[in-house]
């Protein structure tokens, strides 16, 4: 399944050790941030509202150390990010998705190069339900028969009330109430590949501008269901165990089945420049990219409630963009 076969990937790629320790930390290897001379200008982020309070620490963070630069983020969605890159009205790009191939081509016809993503952190986007739902887990194939009318992963039944879920009592008449994202996320597209199998979402799914007001949504909705990345989970919700299909384990929405690559909707969260090959990149730029892959800038990963990567994806980052680790 195409959700199995991505998160191996992100595991292998990642190349961590993490997963066989119980408290995540950021990696050792890493090394602290240290200023530099001539660093000044604006930092413009528009993408990923996922990413939203992510670019927000990191900006603070680094604002700190230089207060003579100017920020400017906006979270309207991953959708947004590539155009603005185009146009050069932002700087920097977050995406909670790899750029489309018709995204990447846009950008190599103005520039005559492609786009650079960098991984900057791991998500793990969870299925919420309120937290007095008693529910022990779901299969893709169910989440699928809840949000699609498509049903390409194979469900046997439409899915709309609690009952046909084996829930008693109260539950079992219950609808069940959808939120989500708006076509502009990264998240809404992931979702719609990894979990619906490309497939259509339901008219009934309430659509929300943030990730933070899906989560709200299921806090307030009793008998509601939303999908969110997990830096937005809240005391009121809680992130149902996920299974491949009905055969295999339901695998909890925790950091050691990211990083082992058993849970299922694992991703990077991505941060898009324009860089041309070879060049070499202006230093507001090339220290903010420094700075987020610095344990200061993993420790702001981990403050947001997400992963931070290992030192070997950081120094594949930096490397990317013509900047030498040295660590």
């Amino acid at each position: 399944m195409s959700a199995r076969k991505n998160l191996l990937g992100i595991a292998l790629f990642a190349g961590l050790t993490l997963a066989a320790h119980a408290q995540v930390a950021v990696d050792p290897a890493l090394p602290e941030y240290k200023p530099a001379e001539g660093v000044s200008g604006a930092i413009v982020s528009k993408g990923s509202d996922t990413m939203n309070n992510l670019m927000t620490l990191w900006a603070e963070g680094f604002k700190a150390i230089y207060p003579n630069i100017t920020v400017e983020i906006e979270g309207k969605g991953s959708s947004t990010a590539p155009g603005a890159l185009i146009s050069g009205t932002a700087n920097f790009g977050p995406m909670s998705r790899p750029m489309k191939q018709q995204e990447i081509d846009e950008f190599e016809k103005h520039f005559g190069y492609k786009p650079t993503q960098l991984s900057t952190s791991i998500d793990m986007l969870a299925v919420y339900v309120n937290k007095d739902n008693p529910i022990q887990g779901l299969t893709l194939p169910q989440v699928d028969a809840i949000f699609s009318k498509s049903r390409n992963l194979g469900y046997p039944q439409d899915l709309s009330r609690w009952g046909q879920l084996d829930l008693k009592g109260e539950w079992e008449s219950a609808p069940i109430g959808l939120y989500g994202r708006n076509s502009a996320s990264g998240t809404y597209g992931y979702f719609k590949e990894h979990t619906l199998g490309k497939g259509d979402f339901k008219d009934s799914v309430k659509e929300q501008p943030g990730s933070s007001s899906v989560v709200q949504g299921v806090a307030s909705d009793r008998y509601a269901i939303g999908y969110s990345g997990i830096g937005y989970k809240t005391a009121d919700v809680r992130a149902v165990p996920l299974a491949l299909d009905a055969s295999s384990p339901m695998v909890p929405a925790e950091p050691q089945n990211a990083y082992s690559g058993d849970y299922s909707l694992s991703r990077f969260l991505l941060l898009s420049v324009n860089y041309a090959p070879n060049s070499k990149i202006d230093p507001l730029r090339r220290e903010f990219i420094r700075y987020i892959f610095s344990r200061q800038g993993q420790e702001a990963v981990l403050k947001d409630g997400y992963l931070p990567v290992s030192a070997d994806v950081a120094r594949q980052a930096l490397q990317s963009v013509g900047i030498e680790p040295g660590f």
